[in-house]
């Protein structure tokens, strides 16, 4: 064993690997944070210049890529309220709002300290946990898929806003959404109306891109003096206290190992990923919280479960893939695929076949974070200047970066109309006071619940296994209590709001 970690060890600490980590780390933090591009596009535009490298090494550069870009989603989430990436989706609920009263250091801070830690504690767990955990993944059919989809779906109570009923609503829309275009089994057209714009669905970065991004940049535009003015995003003050930052992180220490642990285990579920991760994280941490009404409002507590839960997922993920060759996400996926070009095979005996390998891969979680932990740092002070950059030059640039985005996932010219059209779709109901985070939400777990749910019943014309299956009885039982407590705090936030009134 001494022997495989120290042989994995000389080549992740030689200077040719640490280099090409480097550029990866700075590639994915730059990747994430353009609205739009997301991780796994950087890993596949990654994976051609690995080919040449030593396995380890162009495994490691592809960490890198990996790690830095659960970092990097938070820059664009933080300073525009524009998710950078799916995983970053709960991160815009409270570090926009903080940046907006005029603390985006604080909320950059913050996030990016969560993320470091979060990653850390990923690791430690992979090392660790990674056999058994794999264990347990693998049992999970579609039967538990289903469930764990409909407790994700009782988040929805957590992010509705001020009218549970409004939430409802806007949640049902964003299932409603995921069932426009080819059916997921069948590849039947559903809600096409034989229409051009609607025959390949509407693809959900395409929703995510349209909602949070061009209703935001929209809204931004509103008032026509303050963009003639040259206003920035952003006024105020600037405040760069990274070390004191910290200090405020580990005041939450509870909050911080349970939404990195819970990213773990999200991440370990082959096919969850962060985006599910970031907002389960979200709603535990607004549960367990002592000040549940500051959730949304820019509290420190919302930055910090979002980011450690995402960027856990990327150990989390690495845990099936190591242990018995199933790929957590579809950049695991690439990974493997990596791996098998230089002849490797994935699989239960990859640990002891190339025991160096896994080691060194280990150790190139850790250094990544570390380096995304230095560049971030770093180069805060570059990233806050976009905070003072005029909204008449900021909008129409990220508008472009947001149809380039669209364009670069499918290259269908019709996904840009579909963009604009749901940006504007998403401006009216802000306006109309519905919270656009259960739409999304809806998108991203529609689609993956109702292929579960069909695969399901596919297999097996029983539907009672939903509840005999004893994984999946103790999610659906999680939703039940999660969906009464979300009801119980509902009625005593409006009691003690009729109160004080």
């Amino acid at each position: 064993m001494m022997e495989s970690i120290l042989a994995g060890a000389d080549q992740i600490f030689s200077v040719p690997t640490l280099l090409t980590m480097l550029l990866g780390t700075i590639a994915g933090i730059i990747a994430a944070a353009i609205p739009g591009f997301t991780i796994t596009m950087a890993i596949i535009l990654t994976l051609p210049l690995t080919f040449g490298m030593p396995p380890l090494q162009g495994v490691a550069t592809m960490l890198a890529v990996y790690v830095g870009g659960y970092t990097g989603g938070l820059v664009s989430a933080a300073l525009l309220g524009i998710p950078g990436t799916p995983s970053s989706v709960a991160t815009t609920f409270d570090a926009f709002p903080m940046a907006r009263r005029g603390e985006p250091g604080r909320a950059l801070a913050i996030g990016i300290w969560a993320s470091f830690c979060g990653a850390l504690i990923s690791t430690v767990v992979l090392i660790i946990a990674a056999p058994p955990l794999a264990l347990i993944a693998v049992k999970l059919g579609p039967w538990e898929y289903f469930s764990l989809i409909v407790f994700a779906m009782t988040i929805v109570a957590s992010v509705a806003g001020k009218s549970m009923l409004r939430g409802l609503m806007a949640g049902m829309l964003g299932l409603l959404i995921a069932t426009v275009g080819p059916d997921p089994i069948m590849g039947v057209p559903r809600f096409t109306f034989d229409t051009y714009l609607l025959e390949a669905g509407l693809p959900f970065l395409v929703v995510l891109i349209g909602i949070f991004a061009v209703s935001q940049l929209l809204s931004e535009v509103e008032d026509v003096d303050q963009v003639k003015q040259g206003e920035a995003l952003i006024t105020g003050k600037i405040v760069f206290r990274p070390l004191k930052v910290l200090r405020e992180i580990l005041a939450y220490p509870i909050n911080l190992i349970r939404s990195s642990l819970i990213g773990v285990l999200v991440g370990a579920v082959p096919g969850a990923g962060g985006s599910i991760a970031n907002l389960v994280c979200y709603d535990y941490a607004k549960r367990g919280s002592r000040t549940p009404e500051k959730f949304g409002t820019g509290t420190p507590e919302g930055i910090v479960a979002s980011e450690s839960g995402n960027s856990a997922t990327s150990g989390g993920g690495l845990i099936p893939m190591i242990a018995l060759g199933i790929p957590g996400s579809a950049v695991d996926a690439i990974l493997m695929a990596s791996l098998m070009v230089h002849g490797i095979g994935v699989g239960p005996r990859l640990i002891v076949d190339h025991a160096d390998l896994v080691y060194g891969m280990f150790m190139a979680m850790a250094i990544a974070a570390m380096m995304v932990l230095v560049i971030c740092l770093s180069s805060m002070r570059l990233f806050l200047g976009v905070t003072k950059v005029p909204k008449s030059v900021i909008v129409p640039v990220v508008l472009v970066l947001c149809l380039i985005g669209a364009f670069a996932l499918t290259q269908r010219i019709a996904d840009l109309y579909l963009l604009l059209g749901i940006g504007i779709f998403g401006y009216i109901l802000s306006k109309l006071n519905y919270p656009l985070a259960p739409v999304v939400l809806g998108a991203i777990l529609g689609p993956i619940g109702e292929s579960n749910l069909r695969r399901a019943l596919m297999t097996n014309e029983d539907w009672t296994l939903f509840f005999t299956r004893p994984i999946s009885l103790v999610l659906l039982v999680l939703a039940v209590l999660s969906i009464a407590f979300s009801v119980r705090s509902h009625y005593r936030q409006r009691h003690v709001t009729r109160s004080s009134g």
